[in-house]
């Protein structure tokens, strides 16, 4: 009886732990200014949504340019030095860019505004949770 009880405890932690995560696992980094021209539209001021709220993506998300205005919720999960300010908060960003750097130095690139609104320091490199919405 008492297994039985210690392997339903079991499984039911393991399913809730599954259950938490809901998108996919990479990384972020921030990108300054200046972020026109892109990729998507070019020098179109009207690219980016309001509260600067954007993402150049790596060449995983890039999809050949099919990337372009895709929104992704995300939330920072961890990283050095505790750099998320708080882990369940999300953010919803629009891509408007692939990544200017080869190599990439993340999954995700965040605009300067959308990496303040999930972490501290704009230099630290954070392990992201993300899913297209």
């Amino acid at each position: 009886m008492a297994i039985l009880v210690v392997a339903t405890l079991l499984i039911s932690l393991f399913c809730s732990e599954i259950s938490l995560v809901r998108g996919d696992i990479g990384t972020a980094t921030s990108y300054s200014p200046p972020y026109i021209p892109t990729r998507c539209n070019g020098n179109r001021p009207d690219q980016f949504p309001a509260g600067n709220l954007f993402v150049a993506v790596s060449e995983g998300l890039w999809d050949n340019g099919a990337a372009c205005g895709r929104r992704y919720r995300l939330r920072c999960l961890s990283g050095n030095n505790k750099p998320c300010k708080n882990v369940g908060t999300t953010i919803d960003v629009r891509v408007v860019d692939f990544c200017p750097r080869r190599p990439c130095p993340s999954t995700i690139l965040l605009s300067t505004d959308a990496f303040a609104a999930i972490a501290h320091s704009p230099h630290a490199k954070i392990n992201i949770e993300y899913i297209q919405v």
